[in-house]
């Protein structure tokens, strides 16, 4: 696979929340956790499963920074 964008964590799949329409997939990446929010029909194609090895694949114009 070639991608564009340079922000691409490989991990594992810890959690698959289902909800109406869309999913929340946790990835553990070295110990932190990355959640994304994807359509259920994402995940079904997919194939996500827990256990499996996936990439949370970052786009720098959807990056938020905070300060405490």
């Amino acid at each position: 696979m070639k991608i564009s964008a340079r922000n691409v964590l490989k991990g594992k799949v810890v959690d698959i929340a289902k909800g109406a329409t869309t999913a929340h997939v946790r990835i553990d990446i070295g110990g932190a956790i990355v959640t994304a929010s994807i359509t259920n029909e994402s995940v079904d194609d997919l194939g996500l499963v827990k256990g499996m090895t996936a990439s949370a694949v970052i786009k720098s114009s959807d990056v938020m920074v905070a300060v405490e």
